[in-house]
């Protein structure tokens, strides 16, 4: 019985838990933003704060092969002692 209760209590709290506000990021009532970093003119707003910058998620940078192709040689593949 508990079971079944715990199931239902998680199976109708799950949907709520997932629905979001979808608006623009605004600081707590009271609160600001950080402020701007040393030598920058203007201070960065939300949306500026929460893109990643380039280091934190960068971009590929080889080819991605299109097609089966022969290994090249490699020095460091040695089988196991």
């Amino acid at each position: 019985m508990r079971r079944t209760a715990a199931i239902l209590a998680l199976s109708l709290a799950l949907p709520a838990a997932a629905c979001g506000q979808k608006t623009k990021l605004e600081p707590l009532a009271g609160h600001t933003l950080p402020p701007a970093p040393y030598g920058a003119q203007a201070k960065p707003d939300a949306e500026a704060l929460l893109t990643p910058p380039v280091q934190a998620a960068p971009q590929r940078s080889v080819e991605l092969r299109t097609r089966s192709e022969e290994r090249e040689d490699d020095a460091f593949d040695l089988p196991p002692e």
